[in-house]
């Protein structure tokens, strides 16, 4: 919750003063690890610097956008940084992560392929999070209490192509892989949708719903 309210936030503080998210971050950021995180997914993923929302946004039909999220997990126990690529169709108010660009440092790494696969394991389950998954509740009790109203990602689900860029510190102390790609999924999808389509959306998950409300909401639409 708090890596998603505070990546967001940079990121509208970065749109307001017209700078490129991923720029917005380095510059402010003191942290070499921290910063070297951002930059790595940024370089994999084929950043291209300008300031979010994208240019020229159509108002309808399919748009297509870039963010990034990034955390120092716990205060210092893991470096993770996260770029998502993101299309979304406007008129049926539907979000399709098509990719996402994971870049971990949590010091020395002595299992590379085990290492990917909690990276991988962690962006999903962010990815089910921040798409889908809700506990609901009517006055008397919770309503999510099966597979059909509580909606995690499921066998046969689109799920985006995962790149995972693995810093090695041998020398170093070793940190935690459990939990960090999880913490950044639903903040860098979130920037992702404002830059195709200029509607922020501060709660999670991005319904269709809640996204067309952000849509219907954007200055200049009726």
């Amino acid at each position: 919750q708090n890596t998603f309210a505070h990546e967001c936030l940079i990121d509208e503080v970065a749109t307001k003063v017209a700078s490129d998210p991923v720029a917005y971050r380095v510059r402010h950021l003191a942290d070499e690890r921290l910063i070297e995180v951002v930059q790595e997914a940024a370089k994999r993923a084929d950043w291209q610097l300008r300031p979010s929302p994208v240019p020229g946004i159509l108002r309808t039909g399919i748009t297509s956008g870039r963010g990034i999220a990034c955390v120092l997990y716990e205060g210092f126990n893991g470096y993770v940084a996260l770029v998502a690529e993101v299309d979304v169709d406007q008129d049926s108010a539907l979000i399709m992560v098509k990719r996402l660009v994971i870049a971990h440092d949590c010091g020395p790494i002595s299992n590379p392929d085990g290492l990917k696969n909690q990276i991988e394991g962690g962006a999903l389950q962010g990815l089910s999070r921040a798409l889908g998954e809700e506990v609901t509740w009517n006055d008397t009790r919770i309503t999510s209490v099966n597979w059909r109203n509580y909606k995690s990602l499921s066998v046969g689900s689109d799920v985006p192509s995962i790149e995972c860029v693995l810093i090695d510190r041998p020398e170093g102390r070793a940190l935690g892989a459990g939990e960090t790609s999880i913490t950044v999924v639903a903040a860098a999808v979130g920037n992702a949708i404002f830059d195709a389509t200029g509607a922020r959306l501060r709660q999670v998950p991005f319904t269709s719903e809640r996204l067309r409300e952000a849509l219907d909401a954007r200055p200049g639409t009726n």
